[in-house]
């Protein structure tokens, strides 16, 4: 992968700047490869990751297997497509295994993705089964810890 793009999928937040710095290139360069991965959709947006635990929201996350049947022409691609579409839909991978489809999804409650899962996605033709796992608490989140570090001394023994 190229050295820009391992910077800024590390922190997007680097000024200009400070990516050229690192990079020992000219900070219109850089600027200029930027704006070059942006219009090519190499780069698609930049996200925070967000701590919803202290930000004190409830959201309700759930991955999904879903198992579909090829499509002759479009295999996976096309009913893939059709389910991304969607907004409670956060993410969605063709996956190797017991099942084809990963998604990922977010609602409001528990009944917002239970209706997501019941009225919209098992009835896709193509949909052969679901199951749904919900995701109660994150650990961690695109790399990213949601605790900081605790250190790793060990208490003193006394006899």
């Amino acid at each position: 992968m190229d050295a820009l793009l391992k910077l800024l999928r590390d922190d997007a937040r680097s000024s200009i700047d400070r990516l050229a710095r690192l990079l020992g290139m000219d900070e219109a360069e850089v600027a200029a490869r930027i704006a070059a991965y942006e219009r090519d959709n190499v780069i698609l947006g930049y996200r925070a990751i967000l701590n919803e635990e202290k930000l004190g929201v409830d959201t309700v996350r759930a991955v999904i297997e879903v198992r579909i049947t090829p499509e002759r022409e479009g295999g996976y691609d096309r009913i893939a497509e059709r389910i991304a579409r969607y907004s409670e839909v956060r993410s969605c991978y063709l996956m190797s295994g017991a099942y084809d489809l990963l998604v990922e999804v977010e609602g409001a409650s528990l009944r917002e993705v239970a209706m997501f899962v019941s009225e919209k996605l098992a009835t896709i033709q193509g949909v052969l089964s679901t199951a749904t796992h919900f995701m109660l608490k994150p650990y961690k989140e695109q790399g990213l810890t949601m605790k900081p570090e605790r250190s790793e001394e060990r208490l003193p023994v006394t006899p």
